[in-house]
C-alpha cells in the first residue's frame, strides 16, 4: 500500500490482531478494513453493500490496496466484523483519533447513550445494542464509544468510558442518568471539570437546590454569592429566551457537597428556557451541579454545547447513515460497525473542503474518487 492514502489507519488499525485461521485469510485484514471505511463513508449501510462498492471502485482501490484475491464478499466482511475483538478495534478508534486530530482545550466533551434499535435478534433472544459514545462538541469529533452490558446500563459504562480517555482541561458535560459521585470523581481524577444534570430522582439534592434558588430569586440574589448570563436566538416563527444562573455561596455548595459526598462541586446552576411561538409561551427550568467555579458564562456554554451530542452525533447517524435502519446483528457485527460510522462521522465532519451537509458529503465521495481521497487524508 502506497504511503499517500490513509496512513493514519494504517498506523492505528494496522496493528489489529486478525480473528481468521490461517487457512481462510484469503484477504488481508487491512484491506477489508479500509475498503468498509470507505464504503461507509460513501453510503454502504451493510455488509452487502460494502462488497458492492468494492466491486464497483475495485481499479481505483488496488492504486493503494494489495487486494491479492480481488474484492472479499459480503460474508467475508460479514464474519471478519462479526468476531473482530470489539475492545481492540475500539482501542484502535481512540489511538487513532488522539493522534491524528487536534484537540481544543477547554472544550465541551458530551457524553450520552443511543440504542442500535435495528440490531436486535428476536428468534435469538438479542436485544439491540446501546452505546456510550464521547462527542468533542468544538471539533465535532466522536473521541470515543463503549458498548453497554446487556444487563447493565449507562451508570456503570460512563466511568469506565472515562478511563479510556484523555479529558484534562476539558468540561465533561452528562445528562442525569450520570449524576453520581464515582462518575463526578472520575471526571476530577482525569483532570477537567463537571457539569451534570440533576432530576427529581436526585432526591433530596435536588429539591435542596431548587429550594436554594427559588430563595435567591424571591430575596433577588441578595447577599448571595452568584452569576447570571442570557442568550436568545429567532427562527422559524419562534423566539427563545435562555437565563442562566449559577449560585457558589459557600454556605449552599459546603452543605450540597456534605450532604450528597460530591467531590469537587463548586457551584450549582439553573437555566429557565422562555420560548415564544405565536402566541404560545412555554417556560421550562433545569437544574445542575458542577464543578466549575460559578461564573456562569462557561456554565452556560457548557449546557448550550452538551447537545452536540444529540444533533451533530446522534442526529446524523439516525438521518444520513439510517443507522437504526440497520440489521447487521450477528456476533460484534453491530458494535463494530457502529464504530465503522464513527470513523466516517469524524473524517466527514473534519473535511472542509466541501460546504455540504454529511448527507451531501456521503454522496459526493461516492461519485468522486479525488473528493474520497480528500476525506481519507483529512
Amino acid at each position: 500500500m502506497t504511503a499517500k492514502i490513509p496512513a493514519g489507519i494504517a498506523d492505528h488499525f494496522g496493528d489489529l490482531e486478525d480473528p481468521r485461521v490461517d487457512r481462510t485469510k484469503r484477504h488481508e485484514l487491512l484491506d477489508i478494513l479500509i475498503i468498509a471505511i470507505c464504503a461507509v463513508i460513501c453510503g454502504a449501510d451493510d455488509w452487502v453493500a460494502v462488497e458492492s462498492f468494492g466491486q464497483a471502485k475495485e481499479e481505483w482501490l488496488r492504486t493503494f490496496l494489495a487486494l491479492p484475491h480481488g474484492i472479499p464478499s459480503h460474508d467475508t466482511f460479514g464474519r471478519v466484523f462479526a468476531r473482530l475483538d470489539p475492545e481492540a478495534f475500539q482501542n484502535c478508534f481512540r489511538s487513532w483519533v488522539a493522534a491524528v486530530f487536534e484537540r481544543t482545550e477547554s472544550q465541551v466533551v458530551g457524553l450520552d447513550g443511543k440504542t442500535v434499535r435495528g440490531s436486535h435478534d428476536q428468534a435469538l433472544g438479542k436485544g439491540a445494542i446501546h452505546m456510550v459514545s464521547a462527542w468533542a462538541t468544538a471539533n465535532e469529533l466522536v473521541l470515543g464509544q463503549l458498548k453497554v452490558d446487556d444487563k447493565s446500563n449507562e451508570i456503570t459504562a460512563l466511568p469506565a468510558l472515562l478511563q479510556l480517555l484523555s479529558l484534562e482541561g476539558c468540561i465533561v458535560t452528562i445528562d442525569a442518568m450520570g449524576c453520581q459521585t464515582a462518575i463526578a470523581q472520575e471526571i476530577l481524577d482525569q483532570e477537567a471539570d463537571y457539569v451534570l444534570a440533576l432530576k427529581e430522582n436526585q432526591g433530596s439534592l435536588y429539591q435542596d437546590v431548587v429550594l436554594a434558588f427559588c430563595d435567591a430569586l424571591e430575596t433577588g440574589f441578595r447577599d448571595v454569592a452568584h452569576d447570571y448570563c442570557e442568550t436568545s436566538n429567532t427562527g422559524h416563527g419562534r423566539v427563545e429566551l435562555r437565563r442562566y444562573w449559577t449560585l457558589f455561596e459557600p454556605e449552599y455548595i459546603d452543605y450540597f457537597a456534605r450532604e450528597g459526598h460530591w467531590p469537587g462541586l463548586a457551584s450549582v446552576g439553573m437555566v429557565e428556557a422562555e420560548r415564544w411561538e405565536g402566541s404560545e409561551v412555554s417556560r421550562e427550568r433545569r437544574y445542575f451541579i458542577s464543578s466549575l467555579s460559578g461564573e456562569a458564562c462557561p456554565f452556560a456554554r457548557a449546557v448550550r454545547e452538551h447537545w452536540g451530542v444529540e444533533n451533530g452525533l446522534h442526529w446524523v447517524l439516525d438521518v444520513s447513515f439510517r443507522e437504526d435502519n440497520c440489521r447487521v446483528r450477528k456476533g460484534h457485527g453491530a458494535e463494530n460497525l457502529t464504530v465503522l460510522r464513527h470513523i466516517a462521522v469524524n473524517l466527514l465532519k473534519q473535511e472542509k473542503s466541501a460546504k455540504l451537509g454529511i448527507r451531501n458529503k456521503r454522496l459526493n465521495a461516492a461519485w468522486d474518487n479525488q473528493y474520497l481521497l480528500a476525506v481519507l487524508t483529512t
